[in-house]
């Protein structure tokens, strides 16, 4: 049975329809502040279920960073469901990891929201957003935005999609210890954001032209794309920026969870290990905790017009 689920998981396909357990997100300890004033407070948002079954993970990723950053000495993770039924568990943290649905549907949107968010970010809160949440209208909030992470996509030049890519780390950055080039097949992808002058690129690859669908993404045809990137603004805080991770195999990738756990610490301004964050991991650990997603209703099958009866 092991044997399947791996092989059913590295074709892509859903596991949870074959093991009911992958839905029991009970185990999975929320809002849990730390005691210890001494342990780095790292907040993770996971958004709410969103597209297919294997896609937009958001609650199942956040509970693999939260076991992940467990695992780094002198780190005290906090999970929530979109945001802190209790406010007081963002007391103190050092970074805010968003993982969800963007286009204006973050959960920190809301007035009262934004600005407990942008007095902690103001003070130098390192501020993480991955996949769809780096997607921000335009506007005084988009361009605030950018300043905190570096970058921001905005819908008038910014593309997306699904295509196979092969990353490449560029530059020199804390983030990238022990990243190595990598192919990540079939993720969802966002890029040609609009950047801060302070946002350097983490990560890099080669898109399909036809998925330039912007008139400014077209000019710059055969270009690297930026698909992550780290930005330190002038106060001192810090921001990270992920695109990929649409599939929620794509963790399964040891450049890409080192990538964005390496990013996670450095935007929280812990010291990133010269070989890159370590970390546990096993196939089994992406089939838990995930959403349990209903199928979109069937459509209404279309009626075809009677023939008029043959005289």
């Amino acid at each position: 049975m092991k044997q399947i689920l791996s092989l059913l998981l590295s074709l892509g396909f859903a596991t949870p329809l074959f093991a009911a357990d992958a839905f029991d997100q009970s185990a999975v300890p929320l809002e849990v502040d730390t005691t210890d004033a001494k342990l780095t407070k790292i907040v993770l948002l996971a958004g709410t279920p969103s597209s297919k079954s294997g896609a937009h993970e958001y609650f199942a990723g956040c509970a693999l960073l939260m076991q992940w950053l467990k695992q780094q000495p002198g780190v005290w993770p906090v999970m929530a469901r979109e945001w802190p039924k209790n406010e007081k568990v963002l007391e103190g943290a050092k970074a805010v990891v968003y993982f969800g649905d963007g286009g204006g549907k973050q959960p920190f949107v809301n007035p009262e929201r934004w600005a407990k968010l942008s007095k902690m970010i103001d003070a130098g809160t390192g501020f993480v957003l991955l996949h769809q949440a780096v997607d921000f209208p335009k506007g005084p909030d988009g361009d605030k935005v950018k300043g905190w992470l570096g970058g921001v996509f905005h819908a008038d030049i910014g593309c997306r999609g699904h295509w196979d890519m092969d990353l490449k780390p560029a530059g020199q950055h804390e983030a990238l210890r022990g990243v190595k080039p990598f192919a990540a097949p079939g993720d969802g992808w966002l890029y040609n954001l609009h950047f801060a002058p302070e946002g350097k690129p983490l990560l890099v690859g080669a898109v399909p032209d036809k998925s330039r669908t912007s008139a400014d993404a077209k000019k710059h045809a055969g270009r690297d794309e930026v698909i992550s990137w780290a930005s330190e603004r002038a106060g001192g805080g810090r921001g990270f920026g992920f695109t990929g991770a649409d599939l929620h195999k794509s963790w399964g990738y040891e450049s890409q969870r080192r990538l964005v756990v390496n990013g996670i610490l450095w935007t929280a301004k812990l010291e990133v290990p010269e070989s890159g964050a370590k970390m546990d991991f096993t196939e089994a650990d992406l089939n838990r905790n995930l959403d349990k997603k209903t199928a979109p209703p069937a459509k209404a099958p279309t009626k075809t017009p009677a023939k008029p009866a043959s005289k």
